[in-house]
C-alpha cells in the first residue's frame, strides 16, 4: 500500500467501530481465542517476556492483561541523580523541545497549539508556554503502563474526544496537528517544584486509556469531561505509575518556562526506556 492510500484510508475508516471491536477482542477470555492472539502477537512484535512478572504469555486471562503486564521489579531502575526528570515510558522520543508561540512541533512542518491539546482552555494552556515539551511513543512491544516523571498532586483530569488515527511516523508526518485531534486524557499536576501537564493520546485500536485513580477514563460518552481535585487530589510519588494503555499509543511531557531541560543526548527517534533520566528541573 503506497503512503498517500494508507494516509486515505486514515481519514475513511470508522475509528472508533474500529477500536472497540479491537477492545472487544483484547479483553476474550476464550483461550481458544486469546491464547494463539497473544503467541502470534510476542512472535510478531519480539516481545520480551523475561522482564515481566509473569514470563509466560498465555498465563494472562486476556490479551489486555497481557499487554499492560507488570515488570519484574528490578526491570527499571529509576534515576535517582538530583532533579532529575523521568522518562514516563518505554517507546521512542518523537519530538522533543520548546514549545514556540503555544505550538509544539510534530512533524515536517507540522505543529499543534497547547491549548488545542490540553481541551481548549486557554489559561491552563498559558502556564506552558514558552515551555519544554517531550512526545514518547509508545511501539506494540513496549511496556504500556505510564509513570510519574516527577513526583506531584493532580489538579485537574481532562477527557478531550476526538478521532482515533494511527499514531506512527507516517501519520505524524501527514496529518495536521494529529495529537492534538485524536481523543486524549489531560492530566495536570502540581510537582515538587513546577507545574506539569501529562497527556495520554490514543490512537487506533487504543482500546481504553485508564489511570490509577479514576480507572477507565476513555472511551466513555465521547463529550469533553473536566474534573477538578481539591484537598482529596491523589499524590503520587517521582517513578509511581499513573495509567496505562491498552493497546499502545503516545505519552507528551509539558513544562513551563525555565522549568525543565532535556537531556543533551536525547533526540527525535532515540529509544528510550521508562525510568531513565529525560532531563533536568530548572535547566540544572
Amino acid at each position: 500500500m503506497s503512503d498517500r492510500l494508507f494516509i486515505l484510508f486514515q481519514y475513511l475508516l470508522p475509528h472508533h467501530l474500529l477500536s472497540r471491536a479491537a477492545g472487544w477482542l483484547a479483553n476474550c477470555r476464550w483461550n481458544w481465542v486469546k491464547n494463539p492472539f497473544i503467541s502470534w502477537f510476542v512472535k510478531r512484535y519480539d516481545v520480551d517476556m523475561s522482564q515481566a512478572l509473569e514470563e509466560n504469555p498465555t498465563a494472562y486471562p486476556s490479551f489486555n492483561e497481557f499487554f499492560t503486564r507488570a515488570l519484574k521489579p528490578d526491570a527499571r531502575p529509576l534515576d535517582d541523580s538530583p532533579g532529575a526528570i523521568l522518562c514516563p515510558a518505554d517507546g521512542a522520543i518523537s519530538q522533543l523541545g520548546r514549545i514556540e508561540h503555544g505550538r509544539i512541533f510534530q512533524a515536517k512542518g507540522h505543529s499543534f497549539s497547547v491549548q488545542e491539546l490540553l481541551g481548549g482552555d486557554a489559561q491552563q494552556a498559558q502556564v506552558f508556554q514558552g515551555g519544554e515539551f517531550a512526545t514518547v511513543y509508545l511501539s506494540p512491544r513496549d511496556y504500556h503502563r505510564v509513570h510519574m516523571p516527577l513526583g506531584g498532586t493532580l489538579k485537574d483530569m481532562i477527557y478531550v474526544p476526538g478521532k482515533l488515527f494511527s499514531v506512527n511516523q507516517l501519520t505524524a508526518e501527514n496529518v495536521p496537528e494529529l495529537f492534538a485531534r485524536n481523543e486524549r486524557v489531560v492530566c495536570l499536576f502540581d510537582t515538587e517544584a513546577v507545574p506539569m501537564a501529562l497527556v495520554l493520546v490514543g490512537a487506533m485500536i487504543v482500546a481504553s486509556v485508564e489511570t490509577v485513580w479514576a480507572g477507565l477514563v476513555a472511551p466513555p460518552s465521547r463529550q469533553l469531561r473536566s474534573t477538578r481535585y481539591g484537598e482529596a487530589a491523589p499524590q503520587l510519588d517521582k517513578g509511581a505509575e499513573m495509567g496505562r494503555f491498552k493497546l499502545g499509543s503516545t505519552a507528551i511531557v509539558l513544562f513551563g518556562p525555565d522549568a525543565a531541560r532535556w537531556s543533551d543526548t536525547l533526540k527525535a527517534g532515540d529509544t528510550v526506556s521508562m525510568g531513565q533520566k529525560m532531563g533536568t528541573l530548572g535547566g540544572a
